[in-house]
């Protein structure tokens, strides 16, 4: 056992008790931190225009204080751009982090002085959590590996911008640069297939003990060395022992990864976003991430099938439910106010707050008034999967609408590691798990206004080939699971089996 392992015994047992106190009192931080945050907006552009120095009470903020998405938001962060100061939080922010999914392209979220320590302590409580319940430390003195965007940086009204995950790789820890792979120069390279290549070649033949990525970018780094060795990941790394995962839904890509690892490993899931470091998996033996309560953010929730109204019920962390599914909203030290991130979250717990995310709001289907989200399909599907020894790449769902009662359906397209021997009777079985979860899709087809699903494959690598096409390969970006139309449905026709 080396230094670092041995020093950070003491510390994540210090940072897990910290974080165990504080599961009791998050009700109370949530309500301190709401006071503070006016305290200091009240002072702001935002503030004045809202006049945050009359509001007392959380009632009072839900009156002076909109739910909006980043293009109603969009005028604050302009003036930002443009180099003026004291818009959305005291002075300027430190970096604008760049990141995609709006009608108009690229969104620029603000990351301040103040906010930048809950990215970072976040992620390290997250690993720290971990170590304390395990006792596992070693991983700290070998290599670890982070999947990333660029760290290098332009300037916006002159502050530094660029991706989140290239943001944070600035602000490692200066006792783990030495143990971060790939280089600096590496992680700096654009092109994502030409950059996978440098990362193996600098990771092949180095004691790798940690790996960090979205998953589907994750597999494409063991798929490029399996490829090149022939051997499994804990074959060509014997150390390997934790991967930490965040961005997406671990369990469609769950059985595919751990084929490639060929070996026992600990998972830890985080999430994060340009908008902040909202949770993490703080323990091995409950389900669920815990709710970051007392890290800059004050959340908001809204019943999810109410985000859409003008006045949607609007809930404080005490009033929130088990079970219930929630559009998240955020409030924070970054100046974000009333910010909706388009996450739909439910809770597993109230004490301590242990979350999942269910879905995107802007990613449903209801084109029958069945209103189906991405928990549902993940579930109908990965079931099926699971029972038929299947092993699912990727897919996302559209609608296909046809002239007349009972001639449209939902398009699965999905890309399998293996297929079903039988794919009408594979289809049949995801339908019935889907009409098992989703009482509205269940009238549709009892009524016969809609046919049961059907499953298109897409051949192998297509949705790589797909992301590749659009510029969106690595990095961040996501294949989102359902659409209300059908652009992305007309573009993967072209990727079909």
């Amino acid at each position: 056992m080396k230094l670092k392992s041995i020093l950070a015994r003491p510390f994540a047992s210090y940072i897990y008790r910290s974080i165990r106190k504080g599961m009791s009192t998050a009700v109370e931080d949530q309500e301190a931190l709401f006071r503070d945050l006016l305290k200091t907006g009240s002072k702001t552009m935002f503030g004045q225009d809202h006049h945050l120095e009359a509001v007392k009470t959380y009632e009072e903020f839900v009156q002076a204080v909109p739910v909006r998405d980043y293009e109603q938001f969009r005028k604050y962060i302009d003036q930002i751009k443009e180099g003026k100061h004291n818009v959305l939080w005291q002075g300027q922010p430190i970096y604008l982090a760049k990141t995609s999914g709006t009608t108009s392209g690229i969104k620029y979220i603000p990351i301040t002085k103040d906010s930048i320590p809950n990215h970072i302590n976040s992620a390290r409580n997250a690993l720290l959590c971990y170590m304390a319940e395990t006792g596992n430390t070693a991983f700290a003195d070998s290599k670890m590996i982070f999947l990333s965007g660029s760290p290098e940086l332009e300037r916006v009204g002159g502050i530094p911008t660029g991706r989140l995950s290239g943001i944070v790789n600035h602000h490692i820890p200066r006792y783990l640069r030495t143990n971060q792979l790939p280089s600096y120069e590496t992680n700096c390279i654009e092109d994502w297939e030409t950059k996978l290549d440098k990362i193996v070649e600098e990771t092949l033949g180095q004691n790798m003990s940690l790996i960090s990525g979205i998953p589907p970018w994750v597999q494409m780094y063991f798929d490029r060395l399996n490829q090149l060795t022939g051997k499994r990941i804990k074959e060509i790394f014997p150390s390997f022992s934790v991967l930490v995962h965040g961005g997406v839904n671990f369990e469609p890509y769950k059985a595919k990864l751990l084929e490639s690892i060929g070996g026992p490993i600990d998972t830890i899931e985080t999430f994060p976003a340009s908008e902040g470091f909202f949770a993490f998996q703080d323990s091995r033996q409950a389900e669920g991430l815990l709710l970051n309560t007392n890290s800059g953010i004050f959340y908001e929730f809204i019943p999810s099938q109410e985000i859409f109204n003008e006045k949607p019920t609007r809930l404080s962390l005490k009033d929130v439910k088990v079970g219930e599914n929630y559009a998240l909203v955020v409030n924070s030290n970054a100046g974000l106010w009333g910010y909706n991130i388009g996450d739909t979250v439910r809770f597993l717990s109230v004490n301590p707050y242990r979350l999942v995310v269910t879905g995107r709001i802007k990613h449903f289907i209801s084109a029958f008034g069945e209103h189906v989200i991405g928990e549902e399909v993940e579930f109908s599907l990965m079931k099926a999967a699971r029972e038929n020894g299947l092993q699912i790449t990727e897919f996302t769902v559209a609608p296909m609408i046809g002239p007349g009662k009972g001639k449209s359906y939902h398009e699965w397209f999905v890309e399998f590691e293996n297929k079903p021997a039988d794919m009408q009777e594979f289809a049949r079985k995801v339908d019935s798990n889907l009409r098992s979860k989703n009482i509205y899709y269940d009238d549709l087809i009892t009524g016969n206004i809609l046919q049961p699903l059907k499953i298109r494959p897409v051949k192998k690598n297509g949705f790589i080939d797909y992301m590749k096409s659009i510029g969106k390969l690595g990095g961040q970006n996501k294949v989102p699971r359902l659409s209300n139309d059908r652009k992305l449905a007309e573009e993967l026709e072209k990727y079909s089996d």
